[in-house]
């Protein structure tokens, strides 16, 4: 088969095209080498009135995790809740939230670099209040094709694949792409966005997506061609793929569902064999024209939502085999795509932030050479070469490591990846900046500050208070609950690094004078610390008692801890706040909120045996519960 040289051709030209552009049209991340990473900002259930205000305030920890782009659910006025039956294309107040909440959302992202890109849905669109009758913008039955189930429509032919569910949009009338470009250059432009992902892009022409790029001066595009695979003709799944960018005239990229295919079977049947073509490239669309894919390993449609078995879920990876996904697509070519809940409901923030970093730091971008090293019943493994030094990876239950001098960077269950050579980092963070106070109370101080950043990447970062340690963070944030109160402070933050590097305190120190309080306590600021849990991939160390704040007995409410370190056994704690005067009576937990299954701590020596203890009711309103080993 032939076919995907000529798409290689097609590469090129368009390549070369690219520098006769005009500065008017912008050129997307799918047009060069890029280091972009994409973050899936929603998921299936995310509509719930306030998902925007959600989104802003992780802007700041999104920029930590080194993402370069966000993408948006779909903003417009519509019948679903989800917002995939668009009505009111210009009305931008959504189940996600006001047009208010939302432009905050998209100027807090661009506060901190990160671009936003709308999904954008013009297959098809639903009446104001019957089925075609079309407001914000006006459109009659000639925007409706004529393959349509609506008795009224008076269109041309589609371009595309039918869409039953609503009316679907006859792109050849001027009209409509003229009210599309408007929507497009105007509203979602105003609202802050810069990138387009459009759904359903099988349901219309190709050539429209190129259009409305055009319109917008997108600098990201990206289009969602999803079809059946068959694992016995792969080639002509992924020609699919290439046939859309070629018809956008590369102005678009797409969603490299082949891959996504390739790895749910390979991670579902141990067929890692599969991620090799016959060529010994990358099986997927990555290995065809990588600059123009986007990877993802699962979206607000194949895969869960908050948990394993909640959302939709109708072509996941296995819920156990995520990790391995990402250490694929992080480590490889095409731009990278992370999932909202895997990071914020699935507890794997820590493992994708080693793998991004170690992206990051190696200069993987989305053209990077792979040399696949071995792809068998059990294992795949590959050797990408990035543009400051080259990472090895393995997936799959088979042991493989690479030969030569060469240091892991991450590791979990099943995947690992390493880099090349064996120089230990010796570069510090930079200096935290901006150092500011949020509201004071007389017990309480709120800190922030602008993140460092860091040759390989910020683990995170050490508060002192008066010259001493009082705290760690991984956030950009951090709250001293110790104060006391009309008593001056100084604070300052320092940033640290995975090797153990450590960057200056920040400088001058933050002056803070808590003001005048009672010197009874109403609640007590209580840390918790565990450690040698022996914890596997997935499971959290929590806090369990009798006290609301800890969940009342139920693992599900309980207090998560945070880790301090790397490996089964590192320190967790976390600071809550508890009822003073409290009998509190507690125990940890090893909980993986993906599954619900819980790892108990074993009795104590108490009558109850649990741990116990009374809170404070006099100030200081702290307490420090520094409870040694898990006990098994």
């Amino acid at each position: 088969m032939k076919v995907h040289h000529r798409v290689a051709l097609t590469a090129l030209a368009v390549s070369s095209a690219l520098a006769c552009l005009s500065s008017a049209q912008a050129a997307t991340e799918q047009d060069k080498a890029s280091s972009a990473i994409l973050f899936q900002g929603f998921h299936w259930n995310s509509a719930n009135g306030s998902w925007y205000a959600d989104l802003q305030s992780k802007a700041a920890d999104l920029k930590t995790l080194g993402i370069t782009h966000v993408w948006f659910p779909p903003p417009s006025d519509a019948a679903s809740t989800q917002g995939y039956l668009p009505r009111q294309l210009n009305v931008l107040n959504s189940s996600y939230g006001t047009e208010t909440a939302l432009t905050a959302a998209t100027s807090a992202l661009n506060a901190q670099g990160i671009k936003s890109v709308v999904d954008v849905v013009i297959n098809h669109r639903v009446g104001t209040a019957g089925w075609a009758d079309f407001t914000n913008p006006t459109w009659d039955c000639r925007a409706v094709v004529n393959s349509d189930e609506w008795t009224g429509k008076c269109g041309n032919a589609d371009t595309g694949d039918g869409y039953s569910a609503a009316r679907d949009i006859d792109h050849t009338q001027t009209f409509v792409q003229n009210d599309i470009k408007t929507w497009l250059s105007s509203r979602l432009k105003g609202a802050g966005f810069t990138g387009i992902r459009f759904d359903y892009s099988k349901g219309y022409g190709a050539s429209y997506a190129g259009m409305y790029q055009d319109a917008m001066a997108a600098d990201f595009c990206v289009g969602e061609v999803w079809t059946n695979l068959d694992y016995n003709n792969v080639d002509a799944h992924r020609q699919l793929l290439m046939n859309y960018v070629d018809g956008s005239s590369g102005k678009c990229g797409a969603f490299d569902f082949t891959t996504k295919g390739l790895l749910n079977q390979a991670l579902s049947a141990n067929e890692y064999y599969r991620l090799k073509d016959s060529s010994g490239k990358p099986a997927g669309g990555i290995g065809w024209w990588p600059m123009k894919m986007v990877t993802f390993v699962d979206n607000h449609d194949t895969g869960p939502s908050e948990s394993c078995s909640v959302g939709q879920n109708h072509w996941p990876v296995p819920c156990d085999k995520v990790m391995q996904g990402y250490a694929y697509i992080l480590t490889h070519p095409g731009v990278p795509t992370i999932y909202y809940p895997h990071v914020y409901n699935w507890g794997l923030k820590a493992d994708i932030k080693a793998l991004v970093d170690a992206r990051k730091a190696a200069g993987i971008t989305s053209t990077s050479a792979v040399s696949i090293q071995q792809a068998a019943t059990g294992l795949y493994a590959a050797i990408i070469t990035g543009t400051n030094y080259q990472l090895a990876m393995k997936i799959g239950p088979n042991s493989w490591a690479p030969s030569g001098s060469w240091t892991m960077v991450a590791s979990g269950a099943n995947y690992a990846v390493w880099k090349a050579g064996s120089t230990v980092d010796t570069q510090a963070p930079t200096v935290p900046t901006n150092v500011a106070k949020g509201t004071v109370t007389a017990t309480s101080v709120p800190l922030s500050w602008t993140a460092s950043t860091d040759n390989v990447g910020v683990t995170g970062y050490r508060v002192a208070r008066n010259g001493t340690a009082i705290g760690t963070t991984t956030s950009t944030s951090y709250t001293d609950n110790t104060a006391v109160a009309n008593t001056t402070y100084t604070y300052a933050v320092q940033a640290y690094d995975a090797a153990g590097n450590n960057s200056a305190y920040s400088s001058p120190a933050l002056s803070v004078t808590t003001p005048s309080g009672g010197t009874g306590c109403t609640s007590v600021a209580v840390t918790f610390s565990i450690a040698n849990a022996n914890t596997v991939t997935g499971q959290n160390l929590y806090v369990v008692g009798n006290q609301t704040a800890i969940g009342n007995w139920s693992p599900a409410s309980s207090f998560a801890l945070t880790i301090q370190g790397t490996g089964a056994n590192a320190t967790w704690s976390g600071t809550v706040n508890l009822p003073a005067g409290a009998a509190t009576q507690y125990k940890y937990v090893k909980y993986n909120p993906s599954t619900g299954a819980t790892v108990w701590e074993s009795n104590q020596t108490t009558s109850s045996g649990n741990r116990e203890f009374t809170t404070t009711t006099v100030s200081p309103c702290t307490a420090s519960r520094a409870d040694g080993n898990f006990k098994f």
